[in-house]
């Protein structure tokens, strides 16, 4: 005998009219065609209000917003946003007023000083590394440490130091450095260093005493600087995986403790892929609202940027 089998009869179901089940997507959401003379606006909106599209909309209209009204916007970013050329588009917004604070590791201090004086940065390292010579550029290493000595001794900070010393020093190439801007605009710019995880730390001219006062110098203004969130603010956080999250939360736990807690601002994070402690202590622990845009910086910051510029 065939074992049993049970089928369930359809005809059981209660269909609804589609009124009734409702959907999420609609018509007016969708994305528009292009005419032959759209603005980099016209793309934007053109976009489905959906999901990313929606978001990095959203995103443009906050910061927008925050210049309009003088609230602060604050851009913490990584090695990687230099070394994809991004300087130009972000410069702009640093010297229109609408980034009024900035905030990095050493290793973007390093390309962007390479950047600077030499035109280039970013060496092979696969190549380099067996040959003994990986980080050993001379001139890389004097200029930062010069600067770590003169921030700790004139109680400037790092990051000002080495903007001082990029436009003091009139490097050949300072109008695509981001700290020659920051400093020509009055814009804090910080640098939260590791000590060991850069390559000017290798070479006889670092004093580990005068990073890490430069850099203790940069923690203290930046906590400053998340202290002025309002809840109109923006801070967008791009390419760094570990340093900036972790000194990001740091300064919101001091302002905790200190009855001092930021505005609820908007918390950002563009970054290749959806890491953890940017996931966790930028957008979820620290900040009232938070948004993740996953993609490469080569083209999520520079339609950012362009967003943001076209809406002013």
């Amino acid at each position: 005998m065939p074992p049993r089998r049970d089928r369930f009869d359809p005809k059981r179901i209660r269909p609804v009219p589609v009124s009734e089940v409702g959907h999420k997507v609609r018509i007016e959401q969708f994305a528009s065609p292009l005419k032959n003379d759209t603005t980099i606006d016209d793309l934007l909106r053109s976009l489905p209000g959906l999901l990313a599209a929606r978001d990095l909309n959203r995103v443009i209209d906050r910061v927008a917003a925050a210049a309009r009204g003088k609230d602060p916007v604050l851009f913490l970013f990584g090695a990687h946003v230099v070394k994809c050329g991004l300087a130009p588009v972000l410069i702009p917004l640093i010297r229109d007023g609408v980034m009024t604070a900035l905030a990095t590791n050493g290793a973007a201090a390093i390309h962007d000083y390479e950047i600077a004086r030499f035109g280039s940065t970013s060496e092979n390292v696969p190549e380099n590394l067996p040959r003994g010579i990986f980080g050993m550029a001379r001139e890389t290493a004097e200029g930062m440490n010069r600067a770590a000595r003169e921030g700790a001794e004139e109680g400037i900070g790092f990051g000002e130091a080495v903007g001082r010393a990029l436009v003091h020093g009139k490097a050949p190439h300072r109008e695509r450095s981001l700290f020659a801007a920051a400093h020509e605009a009055g814009v804090p710019i910080t640098v939260h260093v590791a000590i060991g995880t850069d390559i000017v730390h290798m070479h006889e001219s670092a004093d580990g005493a005068a990073i890490g006062k430069a850099t203790m110098l940069d923690f203290l203004a930046f906590v400053s600087e998340i202290e002025r969130l309002t809840d109109r603010s923006v801070v967008l956080h791009a390419g760094s995986a570990v340093i900036l999250p972790e000194v990001f939360l740091k300064a919101v736990a001091m302002l905790q403790s200190a009855g001092a807690a930021p505005g609820r601002f908007l918390a950002v994070n563009l970054d290749m892929i959806r890491g953890y402690r940017p996931t966790e202590n930028v957008l979820r622990r620290p900040s009232g609202e938070g948004i993740q845009l996953t993609g490469p910086h080569e083209i999520l910051i520079p339609l950012l940027a362009a967003g943001i510029r076209a809406r002013l």
